[in-house]
């Protein structure tokens, strides 16, 4: 297929359904209901795996993250468009991974789980979805404000191939499984496909997203910025794709109530993904799309999956991580004090407030 067909309407579409018959097929195969690709939940998971939390129901090094990267990775280098870029905003980014991560874990769920959950009859999604779009919009505000995470550099090859040979390194423990990596025995962590298969749709992913900038964060900033809907129509595919799938094998579920690994706090649903959308777009993109950028070379994305990484497992060590019986007291707090920092990120890096600054300042010095 050529380049100009994944760029076109055609390619999106067809991606989301790739997307979409994987996460159906991966959940028919050992993976937790309505969690076919989740990539909140499966960082939270290799946390776990790497002893970095000790909540024996979420460990394990998911196949589904390493194949995304490396699929990215190839398909970057295989069309030259691997560049090796970091530098900007650095340690802004980690944090805003963090929270991201601490919105997706009140919520249970990435951008891309929330399709998923509505594709499977959830209707909890619905409210988590509001609140995405709300703090996506949020984010558009400041970025019409002159918000910016400043450029990034160039970059020797070594530091835009770390991430992926990092990933290789996670393969290499999840095959060889020595003692001191964490599988779990029961729960989420321990329903898992085949090793092979779930490299293998990770690989999938990684490709058509690195070929048609999958990314429900863009997808929507682009169609209320510039009434652009090319990218969301890849998602409506994944949503059609799983209702239909989860339809034809009997595990489609409407209503809000007995939802798998979900709650039913609308309230709290709607705020941690305010949290997820918010923070997302001002780092640029999904979750999804920051392990694509990071497979392209970027450490910035690197970094904010780093992010996601530590903020998993702190969710999990001082307990704000929701479960099936609702939000935890400690985990509302995280998100309101989330929602504060990335208020205060997002005011102090745009480019008027700061040449406000030295004017002022200049005023003073003389």
């Amino acid at each position: 297929m050529s380049k100009s067909f994944f760029e076109g309407k055609k390619g999106i579409i067809l991606a989301g359904i790739v997307v979409g018959v994987l996460a159906v097929l991966l959940v028919q195969s050992g993976n937790p209901k309505n969690m076919g690709m989740c990539i909140a939940c499966f960082i939270r998971d290799i946390a776990g795996a790497l002893g970095l939390h000790r909540a024996a129901v979420a460990q394990y090094i998911r196949p589904e993250i390493i194949g995304i990267v490396l699929g990215a990775a190839l398909m970057a280098l295989g069309s030259k468009e691997f560049g090796s870029k970091g530098g900007s905003s650095p340690l802004t980014r980690f944090v805003l991974g963090f929270f991201v991560m601490v919105g997706a874990l009140m919520f249970l769920g990435c951008p891309l789980r929330m399709v998923l959950r509505l594709g499977g009859g959830d209707l909890n999604a619905l409210l988590g979805l509001a609140g995405f779009v709300f703090g996506i919009m949020i984010g558009i505000y400041f970025l019409k404000k002159g918000f910016s995470l400043k450029r990034n550099y160039s970059l020797p090859a070594l530091e835009g191939l770390a991430f992926p040979l990092i990933i290789i390194g996670l393969l290499v423990l999840l095959l060889a499984a020595p003692a001191f990596i964490f599988f779990s025995a029961e729960g989420p962590g321990s329903m898992h496909a085949a090793v092979w298969l779930a490299l293998l749709a990770g690989l999938l992913v990684g490709i058509f997203a690195q070929k048609t900038r999958l990314c429900m964060v863009g997808g929507i900033r682009d169609l209320i910025l510039f009434k652009d809907s090319h990218l969301l129509w890849g998602f409506i595919a994944i949503f059609l794709t799983v209702t239909i799938g989860n339809l034809a094998v009997g595990t489609y579920q409407l209503g809000f109530m007995d939802q798998p690994i979900a709650h039913n706090d609308g309230l709290w649903n709607f705020l941690g993904m305010t949290l997820v959308g918010w923070a997302s777009i001002l780092l640029g993109g999904c979750p999804l799309r920051q392990l694509i950028m990071a497979g392209e070379g970027s450490s910035d994305s690197a970094i904010a999956v780093l992010g996601m990484l530590v903020g998993a497992a702190f969710s999990h060590n001082f307990g704000l991580a929701a479960s099936a019986a609702g939000p935890a007291a400690n985990g509302k707090i995280a998100v309101v004090i989330g929602l504060v920092i990335v208020l205060v990120i997002a005011y102090l890096n745009i480019e008027n407030v700061k040449i406000q600054k030295k004017g002022e300042m200049k005023v003073e010095a003389n």
